[in-house]
């Protein structure tokens, strides 16, 4: 989204009762923040513009429209009758604690207002299960502890106010909110951690639209047996080479690349070589990069890396190599033992939907892939493009796509439909610029029914 499109008012209610604060877990099926634990709240109605249905102290600068959003937010989400407990005295506090603007790189941008609701007793929930799966009543610092376990996804802002909570449990203003739109000082590109230990970086790659970042990470204890590894840098110029090198300057000790497609590796050897560290990989990998370009790992130490490896620790779990063929032959994911987290690479994307295009691309394969790592059943699930999801519905919801699309191929096949025709009867809809990649996934699925003797 460009600096210009319009950013939408939002509400957010800290809802306390003694030293606990109230949060919801956000259905996995969501759109946005996919499993993350969250705050009650949401986006600013037109129809929110009336009078407000609460009667303020006056003198205050609270807008009617935030107090009816938070009322109406906190009726649809959880039940809670906001005017209700005001009549009956159980409304305590309802004052403004806090402001973030969501960065300028995320779609859809929020001004976003932190407003503290202290009730006297914990009311009776009714969760909108569509948009929430959970709730939980816990003090800010136990909340920040499950987090520091890596059992929570926390978007920065209710960390920071978690964070700001449990310091100062009557705190009147979330200082540290204010800092989100802004890049902390000398850092020139985004970072984002929702999972303790676990950073992404936002770096501008040469990538397929509607993508325009490819996520690197930051992984790794650091120390003997857990060295920190920078995965998939792929600046998409000098200028953003350099901005990627200048930050992460001294921050890891082996560069990991899931695979051998230009947005996950694109400059890769020019920071590895800048930083005298080395490139790790599948075999698969580094054989088909060198046969692109020769020169690629001059001068570099290469380690060749096989399913099933430990490469680093993350907290006190060790995080193996996961071989997740299919999009790519040699592509690898990383995965703790306890399973809090898969980095998946281009298995799925947040932003956009995978290509599976011959020679290193295989549909059975990426079939099987996808239900392997369902199996696992990871907490969170990283991909390269697009922002982590918690748990795996979105893996489920692409293998569910695939098989759609491939009962589709089938019967238009059978029924003497030739590639040109399957593509303008099934994606009727695409935008032209996308209908080669869709040609493209097409191909692979007709080459698995040829395969498996579904066609002839």
């Amino acid at each position: 989204m460009s600096a210009n499109s319009k950013i939408a008012d939002a509400v957010t209610a800290v809802v306390t009762v003694g030293d606990e604060i109230l949060m919801l877990h956000r259905n996995p099926a969501l759109h946005a923040f996919a499993g993350f634990e969250a705050f009650p709240g949401g986006q600013v109605d037109p129809d929110d513009e009336r009078p407000s249905v609460l009667a303020l102290p006056a003198g205050g600068d609270i807008l009617p429209a935030h107090v009816n959003a938070m009322a109406r937010e906190l009726r649809e989400e959880t039940g809670c009758d906001l005017p209700s407990l005001a009549d009956s005295g159980e409304l305590e506090e309802f004052s403004e604690i806090g402001y973030a603007l969501t960065p300028a790189f995320v779609r859809r941008r929020f001004s976003a207002w932190f407003y503290r609701i202290r009730l006297s007793r914990k009311p009776t929930l009714q969760v909108d299960a569509a948009e929430h799966t959970g709730t939980g009543w816990a003090s800010a610092a136990d909340w920040l502890q499950r987090y520091e376990q890596g059992a929570l996804l926390l978007a920065p802002p209710t960390r920071f106010a978690l964070q700001e909570l449990a310091a100062n449990p009557h705190v009147r203003a979330l200082g540290r909110l204010d800092s989100i739109a802004r890049a902390p000082k000398g850092l020139t590109l985004s970072e984002i951690t929702v999972v303790r230990g676990v950073t992404i970086i936002m770096v501008r790659s040469n990538t397929l639209p509607p993508a325009q970042y490819t996520n690197c990470f930051l992984i790794g204890n650091g120390g003997p047996g857990a060295p920190r590894l920078l995965v998939d840098p792929s600046p998409c110029d000098d200028a953003e080479l350099e901005r990627l090198a200048t930050q992460t300057a001294g921050r890891f000790d082996a560069i990991f690349i899931t695979h051998h497609h230009p947005d996950h590796h694109e400059r890769a050897d020019k920071l590895a070589r800048r930083c005298r560290v080395p490139v790790w990989l599948s075999a698969d990998t580094h054989r088909r990069i060198a046969g692109f370009h020769p020169r690629f790992f001059e001068g570099l130490s290469v380690r060749e890396l096989a399913d099933g490896e430990v490469v680093t620790r993350w907290l006190d779990h060790p995080v193996r190599v996961l071989a997740v063929p299919g999009h790519d032959a040699g592509q690898l994911a990383l995965i703790p033992d306890n399973r809090a987290w898969c980095l998946v690479g281009d298995l799925i994307q947040g932003i956009g939907t995978v290509v599976i295009q011959a020679p290193e691309g295989d549909m059975a394969r990426y079939f099987a892939t996808l239900e392997k790592v369902i199996a696992l059943r990871p907490r969170v699930i990283f991909p390269s493009h697009g922002f982590p999801l918690g748990g795996t519905h979105y893996l489920q919801a692409a293998l569910d796509h695939r098989r759609l699309r491939e009962r589709q191929i089938l019967e238009l096949s059978r029924d003497g439909a030739d590639e040109d025709e399957i593509l303008t009867r099934i994606y009727a809809t695409t935008p032209p610029p996308l209908l080669p990649y869709a040609r493209l996934n097409i191909r692979s699925h007709l080459a698995k029914l040829r395969a498996e003797h579904a066609l002839a």
